[in-house]
């Protein structure tokens, strides 16, 4: 059976919604990073209303659950939680740097990818994925770090046609990056997109993994890191 799928981000500067129904995928992006609350649903009501459907007859909700701006994470956790509970939806975690992995596979063919989101206080959300048959897998985990750091754990090949694919606002924000004239592939993917968020939801829900509104937890990876590094918490 054909399922309907609602996707949705706010995590960083891009605002986007997406639906897959009837196997057909209509898509709306803006940045909009002080608008968030205010546009996100009216772009989800216009998808919808395009689509002649109404929420109850989605069947999953998929959204992005970050890493990126602590208020882009919160709003997009908060309408996710908000539309589930009201109507009882299975809900798909989505990593906004995976997200954006999947979008380089999907227009460029890459399947080795390095994504850095600009996470200001000089650090990169960051983290290194190849595309095995199963899907995506961390060759290095996801992480807020420095970009020295992150530049200290890229996996790089001597064999020039497995050059990994750079996507994130995070090549650009530090010239370090650059500066180093490294074995990369950088690709204009700078913010993720709603848009391929559908096809990472629909082999999470083809392998079960979704959740129920209650479930849903944004990932700061900051405050993880900060939280870890308490004294108490030794």
């Amino acid at each position: 059976m054909k399922k309907t799928i609602l996707a949705l981000d706010t995590a960083t500067e891009a605002c986007s919604v997406a639906l897959l129904h009837h196997e057909q995928t209509t898509f709306l992006d803006e940045l909009s990073p002080r608008t968030h609350t205010q546009r996100i649903l009216p772009m989800i009501d216009e998808l919808l209303n395009a689509a002649k459907i109404s929420i109850r007859e989605v069947d999953y909700l998929a959204f992005g659950r970050g890493p990126g701006s602590f208020t882009g994470v919160r709003v997009g956790v908060g309408v996710a939680q908000g539309l589930a509970m009201g109507t009882n939806l299975p809900v798909v975690a989505i990593s906004n740097l995976t997200t954006m992995a999947e979008q380089a596979y999907q227009e460029l063919g890459a399947t080795k990818v390095i994504a850095l989101i600009d996470a200001r206080m000089n650090e990169v959300y960051f983290s290194q994925l190849s595309r095995e048959e199963s899907g995506w897998v961390e060759v290095v985990k996801e992480q807020v770090c420095s970009p020295e750091k992150a530049l200290a754990q890229f996996q790089l090949s001597d064999n020039v046609t497995e050059n990994p694919v750079v996507v994130g606002t995070g090549w650009a924000a530090y010239s370090l990056f650059s500066e180093k004239n490294l074995p990369l592939v950088v690709s204009e993917i700078t913010l993720p997109s709603a848009k391929y968020m559908l096809s990472l939801a629909k082999d999470a829900i083809a392998t079960g993994t979704t959740q129920t509104a209650l479930d849903i937890e944004p990932v700061y990876l900051r405050n993880e890191v900060t939280w870890q590094k308490l004294p108490h918490k030794q």
